[in-house]
């Protein structure tokens, strides 16, 4: 990678691919997908659908668990705050370990794998013992086995991003990116939904019954779930071959001279292509793909007669070449703070998105949502009914109303006005917290809800898809990522407590604070609309030759 600077005063490259300039003059809207592009969102988007569905389904899971482990009692705080924050303890690893893991060994060879440890953490969920283990020990054992879900959820951030990305069309990016996000909104609704209609169905058992330790049934079938789509999707996901892409990236990584002008012209031809396709009969023909296959290593695990590097030495050389690479690249000021930027705005949106969505079964609780009178089973229906109302309202229209205009407005702008607006909804629910009427509450609960999807909530996931390079883009969505659920985590293990000591609404004054600050820190980003990174950085790397070249010649 290239160190010396790049003077400041130096026009920008420009990055806009010809395509998007026709695509925008005949009229042709981002958000209209082809048949292929509905096929790379139906793999990509049903992880986003899983990730929404497993982290939020935690609500009613344990608002089920109060019933058929404490009588309808609160959760002990430290153990609520566990249970609470277990899948985003996963997160964090999963997205460190699949970020790096796919840009050096390559998207191809990952993903799936992430998708397999949902499915197997979500099968051992569904085996918690309740009824041989005490309370504690069964949420214990509940909560373990969410951390290994959540290494799972958490590897999609990265995988799933850099898989649409890579195969993306610039003029569209941001739109196809928006379209997988947007299925963490049907996550959270279906859901919600799934838990009004299995509780409708023990409506008989709970209610006429009076067997509130049934509602162990509605969680896990509940939970359980979750497992339809993600067995759909598997083999979609295990046999998706690499992008031409990432295949150029690590070719131009591999070789150190290669030709500049050759990968400008490379890199703007495929901006000017369709969205790659995802079969393995799709791109089978593609120059690249040839080239590579014909200088693919023998699969001996020994060196051949002529000296050739095993296997799995190639694979420790390529590691330690990615790393090295990523360090001099970020050590850079201009690289650093875009990933500050990224990274603080995904830790301060988390703080608040997290600390109101997994606690907002406690939330409606307190404002008396549940009602002070009436059967257990009346009162679990009531808050799901709630939570069902809220996704409706805020979640899933604030998602595609990002998607509908994000290749308009901008990515900056929309996470601006998201965190502003959050902000203003979070201080009328502080301010008014015991004086709202539920109708009341529930509008502005909504509103929030909206504002944070279309905003902060969708551009802190794009960002880092859009505005790293390929070769570093699938790490640097991780540690972003990772960062945001560091966030959440703080707030899923603090929430509770706070509440009990300094009030709910204090805690909503304190996300108040982080929305306004992700406003402040959104200003260290660029506008990433038509931008090529890959560009970008070959611009950077010509500019950083010409003038190592040019202090030569002085010399």
């Amino acid at each position: 990678m290239a160190s010396t600077p790049v003077q400041n005063d130096q026009p920008e490259p420009r990055t806009r691919a010809p395509l998007e300039d026709y695509e925008q003059s005949s009229g042709k809207a981002p958000y209209r997908l082809t048949l292929t592009e509905v096929k790379l969102l139906g793999i990509a988007g049903v992880g986003f659908f899983l990730d929404a569905y497993d982290l939020f389904v935690i609500n009613p899971v344990l608002t089920a668990l109060q019933y058929r482990l404490y009588g309808g009692g609160s959760l002990p705080v430290g153990l609520h705050g566990f249970v609470n924050a277990a899948a985003n303890i996963g997160s964090v690893i999963g997205q460190f370990t699949f970020g790096y893991l796919a840009d050096s060994l390559g998207r191809s060879a990952i993903y799936g794998k992430e998708l397999m440890l949902i499915i197997f953490a979500t099968i051992m969920c569904l085996t918690t013992p309740t009824g041989s283990l005490s309370p504690s020990n069964s949420l214990i054992y509940l909560g373990v086995f969410r951390i290994i879900l959540g290494i799972g959820v958490g590897g999609d951030y990265p995988m799933s991003a850099s898989v649409t990305s890579d195969r993306s069309n610039i003029y569209k990016r941001g739109t196809m990116l928006a379209y997988i996000f947007a299925n963490q909104g049907w996550g959270s609704f279906v859901g919600s939904l799934a838990t009004v209609i299995v509780l409708a169905c023990y409506k008989h058992v709970i209610n006429d019954k009076g067997e509130v330790s049934k509602t162990d049934g509605v969680w896990r079938i509940v939970v359980g779930i979750s497992l339809i789509p993600a067995f759909a999707t598997l083999y979609q996901r295990l046999t998706m071959p690499e992008s031409t892409r990432y295949t150029q990236a690590k070719r131009d990584t591999e070789n150190q001279d290669f030709d500049l002008e050759k990968e400008a012209r490379a890199l703007k031809k495929l901006d000017n292509q369709p969205t790659e396709g995802i079969s393995a009969s799709s791109n089978s023909g593609s120059d690249i793909e040839k080239e590579d296959r014909a200088q693919s290593t023998p699969t001996s695990t020994q060196p051949d007669s002529s000296g050739s590097e095993t296997p799995e030495a190639i694979a420790t050389r390529k590691e330690k070449a990615q790393i090295k690479e990523f360090i001099a690249y970020f050590s850079e000021w201009r690289h650093a703070k875009i990933l500050m930027g990224t990274c603080i705005c995904w830790f301060l949106l988390d703080i608040a998105f997290y600390g109101i969505n997994l606690n907002q079964n406690v939330v409606l609780t307190q404002i008396g949502f549940a009602g002070k009178s009436g059967s257990d089973w009346q009162k679990l229906f009531n808050v799901s009914t709630g939570n069902l109302i809220v996704t409706a309202l805020g979640f899933v229209p604030g998602y595609y109303v990002t998607v509908l205009t994000v290749e308009k407005l901008g990515r900056k702008w929309i996470q601006v006005q998201g965190f502003l607006l959050a902000a203003l909804f979070l201080g009328i629910l502080a301010g008014a917290f015991n004086t709202l009427s539920h109708a009341a509450f529930v509008v502005n609960f909504a509103l929030l809800q909206f504002f944070f999807n279309f905003g902060a909530n969708a551009t802190t996931y794009m960002y880092p898809a859009e505005v790293f390079p390929t070769r570093f883009r699938a790490f640097a969505h991780g540690i972003s990522a990772a960062c945001g659920k560091c966030g959440a985590i703080i707030s899923a293990l603090a929430f509770n407590a706070l509440s009990e000591d300094i009030g709910t609404p204090a805690v909503l004054w304190i996300f108040f604070g982080c929305c306004i600050a992700g406003a402040g820190f959104t200003f260290l980003l660029p506008e990433v609309k038509g931008r090529d990174p890959d560009l970008v950085l070959a611009q950077e790397i010509r500019e950083a030759r010409a003038n190592k070249e040019s202090l030569k010649g002085v010399m």
